[in-house]
């Protein structure tokens, strides 16, 4: 095989990693360049975008280490049987290209997965090597993601986390059953092991923290994960339900949805066609709700079809919950608690915040809750003001025209 030099390697591992959705960089802290110099970029490959809690778009080398791999996982283009172009950079090289790019100002940070190559154990030594160097040799501190190895040794994945300011393990497949499939390599259990592993550490490391403040950080910013959506027959409601028991067990900051793409030489098992990346779309919607407006994961499986259990694709989960539980509305602006204000479709957070602050001096109108929102009309069938009743819900097939968004809306966002 013809060697590649840096450039062809850097094409081929950063396109392999595209189909990693989950780089966000939410909860690193703000950093300041040493040198103040450099104008910055948003061109090049492996170059992604992410944003913080606070906004901020932060660019990303984001990178495999090789794509290389031992296993077979039949939804992965990079899999053992798949006849792909290979390359692989050394921790080194990884580590030169990181600084190269940070002291040009094309990045504030790197997001490094991998296949597996020789053994996980061997894969994980390579990937937590570059962040110590980084780290130890460098002193680099801009934002570092680990993808981290299930079956690796607990050690190594503490190792990364004590290094990077994020780690995530994939559960690749919201169902067992699914995942024993199509990675049959792989183990749930193993995967739920290692996701336990990190969360226990990441807590021992906060109580240490708050006690000896020379303590180490692990993970400031907590771990993540992702799932493969429309690679098997897994339905929405399959999907919240494992992403809310993640939640719930492993304390994640975040789950990340990646709506199945068809491959090239695909595995008979696998669809021929990919899922709409609208249904991708209601997931994250879903996934809001219950994180920051306090819908349970029952709720938000009400709101799927009872026959299909899918998500409705032409409106949001929100409004398909209000267009199903229509007996709890209208609320009214004046007087309702915060939760229930949360419920009305069209009011987000920030809405509900300025009319909580805003009543309490006055009675508010119709026009006065316009004002906070993007269009009163979605409104107008779930609220009273001190202006404004509406007459009794009509059933959710006539009402359900008037607040939906147009088919055109639609199309645009699915393009």
């Amino acid at each position: 095989m013809a060697q590649l030099d840096t450039r062809e390697k850097l094409a081929i591992l950063a396109d392999a990693a595209k189909y990693d959705a989950s780089c966000a960089s939410s909860g690193t802290a703000k950093r300041n360049s040493r040198d103040g110099k450099g104008l910055g970029s948003t061109e090049g490959m492996g170059i992604c975008h992410a944003y913080a809690p606070d906004g901020r778009c932060i660019s990303l080398l984001k990178i495999l280490l090789t794509n290389s791999c031992i296993f077979d996982c039949h939804y992965c283009i990079n899999r053992k049987s798949s006849n792909v172009r290979r390359a692989r950079f050394t921790a080194q090289e990884v580590v030169a290209l990181t600084l190269s790019f940070y002291r040009r100002n094309y990045i504030e940070g790197l997001f490094l997965s991998s296949g597996i190559i020789g053994s996980s154990n061997y894969t994980m030594e390579q990937m937590v090597e570059v962040a110590r160097s980084l780290r130890e040799d460098h002193d680099f501190r801009g934002y570092i993601h680990l993808k981290t190895i299930p079956d690796a040794d607990p050690e190594l994945v503490r190792l990364a986390g004590v290094h990077a300011d994020r780690v995530s393990i994939n559960v690749e497949l919201p169902t067992v059953g699914g995942l024993k499939r199509l990675a049959p390599e792989k183990s749930s259990e193993r995967i739920e092991g290692a996701m336990k592993d990190v969360a226990h550490a990441i807590t021992d490391g906060q109580d240490a923290r708050k006690r000896y403040k020379s303590a180490p950080k692990f993970a400031p910013a907590g771990q993540s994960t992702q799932m493969i959506v429309g690679a098997d027959a897994a339905t929405d409601r399959d999907i919240v339900t494992k992403a809310s028991t993640l939640y719930d067990r492993y304390a994640l900051r975040r789950v990340y949805y990646s709506a199945f793409s068809p491959i090239p030489q695909a595995s008979a098992v696998l669809p021929l066609q990919r899922p709409p990346l609208m249904r991708e779309h209601r997931l994250y919607q879903s996934d809001w709700l219950m994180r920051f407006y306090d819908y349970s994961p029952q709720d938000v499986r009400a709101a799927a079809d009872d026959a299909t259990g899918m998500l409705p694709l032409d409106i949001d989960p929100k409004l398909a919950w209000a267009l199903k539980f229509r007996d709890r509305f209208p609320v009214d602006v004046n007087r309702a608690p915060r939760e229930m204000l949360l419920r009305v479709p069209g009011l987000g957070m920030k809405a509900v915040g300025s009319i909580l602050s805003a009543r309490r001096w006055r009675q508010l109108t119709l026009a006065d809750v316009g004002r906070l929102t993007v269009s009163v009309t979605k409104l107008r069938p779930f609220i009273i003001a001190s202006d404004w009743r509406p007459v009794v819900l009509s059933d959710r097939a006539e009402l359900r025209p008037v607040v939906a968004p147009k088919r055109e809306q639609l199309e645009l966002f699915a393009a």
